[in-house]
């Protein structure tokens, strides 16, 4: 079969396409055609050196993927046919013609959704749902901040977050970008972060109320801001490092909102939890795709062969919604 490897850390330049053998699927896995597998913030990083993959995961880059069962691996409990079209929550391996993934982190694919489409949902889904409702336990009136309006985590948080009956602020770097999350994804307050100071542009447009959840991707460089930003018992759940590990708390600040701050990563959880993750996933986010209140949104794809055209694309970070990989 056909897969990526990194040569070394580095641009896109260091993806390769090889040729290897077919994984088997062991105890309790089952082996996927893979048709598409998503592109994600963790794969650049896994690139750049700076992500490498849990103990006993693939070396192959790829965290979601969309396609067919084509076998089994002894134990399998749950109840999948030769066939099913499915998507699959990985460690890893997603870059690859086939997959070998634990049966308790694949799913059917929702009714209405084609199976290219489908490969833009599990990662995606199962971070936000975890961090948005099982974590930060977001309830129906609430204010949510959500960073990084338009991309793949992004466009489905600020609909999850909308279907969940929540008020939805978000941020984005650019005025198109601003008018593309509230005309087209349907967030009630968009602020471009280059232009204003997103927690007094929060404030002046929520009544001089703050978040009470706060779903950054950003990491220290937005600590401060983003605890300025939480109302009083808000909640501030950091899933990303993009703008670096290390920053100033003010615990004071902290103490003065009973706010809380939590970090969280979905790629080394084990595979219990990981499958607990799914199955909440099925239960309440699939119905809400379904019946088209929420929309996977599809940036661009490409080839498997034309891997590193697809990472020049998402380092631009001019796509709305999720880039993928077909195979």
């Amino acid at each position: 079969m056909k897969a990526v490897y990194m040569s070394e850390p580095g641009g896109p330049e260091v993806l390769e396409v090889r040729e290897v053998e077919a994984p088997a699927p062991g105890p309790g896995e089952v082996l996927i055609d893979v048709v598409a597998a998503g592109l994600n913030r963790a794969d650049v990083q896994q690139r750049r050196g700076f992500y490498p993959p849990p103990p006993g995961a693939s070396e192959i880059p790829g965290l979601e993927v969309s396609g067919r069962i084509s076998g089994f691996g002894p134990g399998v409990t749950k109840a999948f046919s030769l066939g099913d079209k499915v998507v699959a929550l990985l460690a890893g391996g997603g870059y690859a013609q086939k997959v070998a993934v634990p049966a308790e982190q694949v799913l059917r694919v929702p009714d209405g959704v084609d199976l290219v489409t489908a490969a833009a949902l599990p990662e995606v889904a199962a971070t936000v749902y975890s961090n948005l409702v099982m974590t930060a336990q977001l309830q129906a009136g609430e204010t949510v901040l959500i960073h990084g309006a338009t991309g793949g985590i992004g466009t489905l948080a600020i609909q999850l977050a909308k279907a969940w009956g929540a008020k939805v602020a978000t941020t984005a770097g650019s005025d198109e970008k601003v008018s593309t999350a509230k005309a087209f994804l349907g967030a009630d307050i968009a602020i471009n972060y280059r232009e204003e100071d997103f927690p007094e542009s929060l404030r002046r447009q929520n009544g001089g109320k703050g978040a009470d959840v706060i779903l950054d991707v950003v990491g220290a460089k937005y600590l401060a801001q983003n605890v300025d930003a939480l109302a009083d018992y808000g909640r501030l759940v950091v899933i990303g490092l993009q703008g670096g590990t290390r920053g100033e708390l003010d615990l004071g600040q902290l103490l003065k909102k009973r706010a809380a701050v939590v970090a969280t990563a979905l790629r080394p959880r084990p595979v219990a939890e990981k499958g607990a993750i799914m199955n909440a996933v099925r239960e309440a986010v699939w119905p809400l795709v379904s019946d088209g209140r929420i929309r996977p949104l599809v940036a661009k794809t490409f080839p498997l062969d034309q891997v590193r055209a697809a990472h020049r694309y998402f380092d631009t970070g001019e796509h709305v919604g999720k880039i993928l990989l077909l195979m």
